[in-house]
C-alpha cells in the first residue's frame, strides 16, 4: 500500500509493507522484492519516500559492509531476509531505521 502526500511545496510518497515470513519459498520472496523494487521505481526522483513496515529480517550488528544504509545497531545475527532489505535500501539510497524492538522474554532488543 503506498500514499502520496503533497506537503507545502515537496511530495512525500509512504509505502507500508510486509514481506513474507521466514520459511516461505524463495520463489514468493523474490516476488515480493520485485513488486516493491516496482513501486519504489516509479516514485520520481525528485519526491521523497518513506519505506515503513515488516521486513522478517535481521539486519545484524555486526556488519561494517552496510554502514552507508544503517547503522550497526541490533542483534550479531544477520539472516539473509536482512540481507536483502539491506541490498535493497543501497541500490535506492535509503536507510534502515527503527529495526529494533523489545522482544518478550529476551533480555535484548531486535
Amino acid at each position: 500500500m503506498s500514499i502520496k502526500l503533497v506537503i507545502g511545496g515537496s511530495t512525500l510518497n509512504v509505502i507500508s509493507s510486509y514481506a513474507p515470513q521466514e520459511g516461505l519459498d524463495d520463489e514468493e520472496k523474490k516476488s515480493y522484492w520485485e513488486v516493491l523494487d516496482e513501486v519504489v521505481r516509479g516514485i520520481s526522483s525528485t519526491e521523497k519516500l518513506v519505506v515503513g513496515g515488516d521486513f522478517n529480517g535481521h539486519v545484524g550488528s555486526l556488519s561494517e559492509v552496510y554502514n552507508d544504509v544503517h547503522d550497526c545497531f541490533g542483534l550479531e545475527k544477520q539472516n539473509v531476509e536482512g540481507v536483502s532489505l539491506l541490498d535493497f535500501a543501497r541500490a535506492f539510497g535509503l536507510w534502515v531505521a527503527n529495526s529494533s524492538f523489545s522482544k518478550k522474554g529476551t533480555p535484548y532488543y531486535l
